[in-house]
């Protein structure tokens, strides 16, 4: 019993930005993603793309049904995902910022007054993180 192979019919704009992506995509999920368009529109079965991209063929027919709905974007990983960040920008920004200047030679203190003054829990390392991040943003 041979089962219906889904061929996917592509553009040539679309080949082209699926190739773009595939090549030089900035994350991994995304290059993933277009290689498995790209080999489906091949003729290739969901479970030999699957042994290729080492991924599952619910996983492959997942993405290709996406695509399908909102194209090459569809492929993107949505905003939202992860998890959130304990300190945020703006206001808490400046706010870290003013204590530590104030607290500069004892940043445990800084972090306890930050902590009571924001009602929010996080450890020395985070607070660290988030002052590397924000002095990286400013400068760079």
């Amino acid at each position: 019993m041979s089962r219906k192979i889904r061929i996917i019919e592509l553009s040539d704009l679309q080949r082209e930005a699926l190739t773009k992506g595939y090549q030089a995509g900035k994350s991994h999920a995304l290059r993933k993603r277009c290689h498995i368009v790209l080999l489906k529109s091949e003729g290739r079965s969901s479970q030999d793309i699957s042994k290729i991209t080492d991924t599952v063929a619910a996983s492959v027919n997942y993405w290709l049904n996406r695509f399908e709905r909102e194209g090459i974007a569809g492929l993107q990983t949505r905003p939202g995902r992860g998890r959130k960040p304990i300190l945020g920008n703006g206001a808490e920004a400046a706010k870290v910022f003013e204590t530590v200047k104030q607290e500069r030679q004892r940043l445990g203190q800084a972090k306890a007054v930050l902590e009571k003054e924001l009602n929010k829990n996080f450890s020395l390392q985070t607070l660290k993180r988030f002052l590397k991040s924000i002095t990286a943003a400013t400068n760079g």
